[in-house]
Parts: structure tokens; C-alpha cells; sequence
């Protein structure tokens, strides 16, 4: 069985509560040997949640950082605190952080501020950036040019746009994550970018419990339904499963600097 590692999941919310424990053996089973499991919710007590589960699950990782929905809720004490806890040694990125201009729960312009902060955390703290970019790939290309990317690199997270955006992205040497929505029925743009992306910059997510892959679209999100994703990306590119499994485990492990013996 090839080795998986699924690049963005939400294992401490509160859908997983009092089930963590079969969740993650379906994912071990179904070949998982790699969770990061992001901690970005609208306070710090996310992230530390995060944290606390890479301290207990040894294939669970953290990142931390704030959605851009709650980007009007990050005060000075907020970046104090992620600093110290963003140099925990689990913690392997920085983020989601990014913008999200569909929902615009908070304003465009302390989104694009929070974000621009985050970039330079990650690059203080040596961590790659994840990034959260929903229509608005514009100012989100702009902010990442501008700030000059932190060494340790970054990706998109979740990424939904087309073959001109994958470009965009790609010439500023970022990672192209694609989620279950890649299999979606009306996703042949998004497949079109997950055929054009290099094969050393790209990984596989469940963004789990959102975002479920066909056939289980509409349930609860959990890790070891990433194999759903793996297929399509797999008959996207025109390679085996197995293919498919073992490329993206080596581009997250690399990028997230895991060593997992």
C-alpha cells in the first residue's frame, strides 16, 4: 500500500469530537502515514488544539494561524502568542491564513493586512506559508509577491481556480494543494490546472470535514477519504494510483521538512 500524507485537515473541530479515534484508523488503514492538521479558527485556542493533537497522535502535525474570515479579531497579543507558538517543534506551517473575498466576513483591507503579517511570521519562523485564496487571486498573488515568500516556501491550499491562476502561483514557486472538489462533477477546470501543475509541486488535502469527495460529497470529511481524490488526480495526469500517492507524499513530506524515518 503506497503512503499517503493528507496536507490539510481540521482534526480538532468540533465534527471529529468523541470519533477522533476510529477517524484516525480509517485513515492508518486506508495507507495515511501524514496528517497536518491545521489550526486556524478564529482564536488562538484553535491552534493550541492543533498543537496538542500533534503532542498525542505521532503522525499528526500542526500549522497555526487565523482564517482570513476572522482576520478583524488578530490584536497585538495575537501575534505574540503565534510567534512563541508558531517555534513549537510540530509545528510544521504557517496558516491557512489568506483572503477570502466570497464571504468578506472581514474587511478586505485587514484581511490583506493580516495576511501580509503572516507571510513575514512564516519566514521569521522558517515555516512554509498556507494560504487561503477564494476569488480573490489578484491582491492574494500581489501580497505573496510583494512579501517576499518565506524560504521554506509555501502552497495554496484547497486550490480552485483554473490553468492561468496555477501559473500565477507556480512562477512564484509555490505548491498547488487540490482537495475533494477535484472530483466534482463541474470541476474541469480544476482538473485542467491539476494536469498542468509539475509534478513536484503538488499535493493532495481533504480539508477535512469540508469538502468531501464523490462519492461521499455532502458527508462529514475525513482523511481517509483522500484515495477518492488520489484516483481522479491519478486519471487527471494519467498515472497509477499508486503514482499519484507516492509523488504527492514526497512533495508534502519535503515541503513540510517531515522525516518520518
Amino acid at each position: 500500500m503506497p503512503r499517503i500524507v493528507d496536507s490539510h485537515c481540521h482534526l480538532d473541530f468540533p465534527d471529529f469530537r468523541g470519533g477522533l479515534p476510529d477517524v484516525l484508523h480509517n485513515a492508518r488503514q486506508s495507507g495515511i502515514v501524514a496528517m497536518i492538521c491545521v489550526g486556524s479558527g478564529s482564536d488562538l485556542a484553535t491552534a493550541e488544539r492543533a498543537v496538542a493533537l500533534s503532542q498525542q497522535e505521532p503522525d499528526i502535525f500542526a500549522a497555526i494561524g487565523i482564517h482570513p474570515h476572522d482576520a478583524a479579531k488578530v490584536t497585538p497579543e495575537t501575534w505574540r502568542a503565534f510567534t512563541a507558538l508558531a517555534q513549537t517543534p510540530r509545528v510544521v506551517g504557517i496558516g491557512e491564513t489568506g483572503l477570502d473575498y466570497f464571504y468578506d466576513h472581514s474587511p478586505r483591507a485587514v484581511q490583506r493586512e493580516v495576511f501580509e503579517r503572516f507571510v513575514i511570521l512564516a519566514r521569521a519562523v522558517a515555516r512554509p506559508l498556507i494560504c487561503h485564496v477564494r476569488e480573490a487571486h489578484d491582491d492574494a498573488a500581489a501580497v505573496l509577491r510583494a512579501g517576499e515568500l518565506p524560504d521554506a516556501g509555501g502552497v495554496i491550499h484547497c486550490f480552485s481556480g483554473g490553468v492561468a491562476e496555477a501559473r500565477r502561483y507556480l512562477d512564484l514557486g509555490l505548491f498547488l494543494s487540490f482537495s475533494g472538489v477535484l472530483t466534482f462533477k463541474k470541476a474541469d477546470d480544476l482538473r485542467q490546472a491539476a494536469a498542468y501543475t509539475p509534478p513536484e509541486r503538488i499535493l493532495v488535502e481533504t480539508d477535512a470535514p469540508f469538502l468531501a469527495p464523490v462519492p461521499h460529497r455532502g458527508q462529514r470529511n475525513e482523511p481517509a477519504f483522500i484515495t477518492r481524490t488520489l484516483d481522479t488526480l491519478a486519471q487527471v495526469r494519467g498515472i497509477s494510483a499508486s503514482n499519484a500517492a507516492e509523488l504527492t507524499t514526497a512533495n508534502a513530506l519535503r515541503l513540510f521538512r517531515i522525516d518520518l524515518g
